[in-house]
């Protein structure tokens, strides 16, 4: 019974994290793959045994969120739902191992010890690792001091680590409290997250449709961004003004597309992936090498590809 207690609760909270996720962003192999790199940390730990009270913790949550940080660099991340689901994924997977070997070690060990252990430490070993996903999703979006977030995310998993590590109140009611209040937070941060995820499609899917339209029926000289582009042949060749032409335009194909995936995994519908989509991904990413870092600074006021621009390509594949 024993054993039941320090391993299913934190896949419980996993599952209630995934539950939360209405527009379905996370996909299962990335998922799969965060309790793969969780476990994996975990094993490498064991077998170093890093004792030290403070370096520990600190050495767990860096390898923890490596396998995520992984994922928010390479654009497969796009809101704090997500990041957060992969971040406690990882740490469910950290858990699981860390607990057994417990288990395994201590097998006298009272009901309550595993209780605390599966309710408690588990969960804050998969709640540490989601508020540095989440934190550093975050600062892809704030233009200035970016940085301080990411720091500030390593230093909050450290402290609640650490303070968790050392019982400076009683047992139990640290495991309820640290249950409550991660349960608290999620609810409310994936709330604004998906509020802002229906405010970031209504904005743009519309004006996308629209400039798109605009474009094909050779009404582009009527737009502000056919007028931006016409300002700047005496800065441009007729061959870059082409490039950036034919990029906004695939761009606003492939970004219309992408929304449209999205709201169809929303709503537990297939998602529809064209033939050609490779090769025009591939196309986009030649044009975008072609006007260089000049003309993307140059459409800048015309449109930017963040970090949330480039992960949503990804839904097309």
């Amino acid at each position: 019974m024993g054993i039941l207690f320090s391993v299913i609760p934190v896949l419980v909270f996993l599952s209630f994290l995934f539950v939360l996720d209405s527009f379905k962003l996370v996909f299962k192999s990335f998922l799969l793959l965060s309790i793969v790199w969780g476990i994996s940390a975990a094993l490498f730990l064991y077998f170093i045994k890093v004792s030290n009270p403070v370096a520990a913790p600190l050495i767990e949550e860096v390898l923890k969120s490596v396998f995520v940080l992984y994922l928010i660099k390479r654009n497969k991340v796009g809101f704090t739902v997500d990041a957060a689901i992969y971040g406690f994924a990882s740490g469910a997977g950290f858990a699981l191992v860390e607990n057994l070997v417990y288990f395994y070690a201590m097998p006298e060990a009272s009901i309550l010890t595993w209780i605390v252990r599966g309710f408690g430490t588990a969960v804050m070993h998969g709640g540490c690792t989601a508020i540095i996903g989440m934190l550093v999703i975050f600062s892809k979006s704030v233009e200035k001091r970016g940085g301080l977030y990411i720091v500030s995310a390593f230093a909050a998993a450290f402290l609640i680590h650490y303070a968790f590590n050392h019982f400076y109140i009683n047992p139990v009611l640290q495991t309820l409290g640290i249950i409550i209040i991660l349960s608290v937070i999620f609810v409310l941060i994936f709330r604004y997250s998906e509020k802002k995820l229906h405010n970031w499609l209504e904005m743009e899917f519309s004006t996308e449709i629209d400039l798109l339209n605009m474009i094909n029926r050779g009404e582009m000289l009527s737009t502000r961004a056919g007028q931006y582009l016409g300002t700047l042949k005496t800065n441009f060749s007729s061959e870059s003004i082409l490039d950036m032409y034919c990029y906004i335009r695939l761009y606003l194909e492939l970004s219309i597309k992408a929304k449209r995936n999205l709201m169809l995994r929303e709503n537990d519908f297939p998602v529809i992936i064209e033939e050609d989509i490779d090769e025009k991904l591939a196309e986009l990413k030649a044009l975008r090498k072609s006007i260089g870092k000049v003309g993307e600074l140059t459409l800048a006021p015309l449109m930017s590809l963040n970090y949330r621009d480039l992960w949503k390509l990804n839904l097309l594949k």
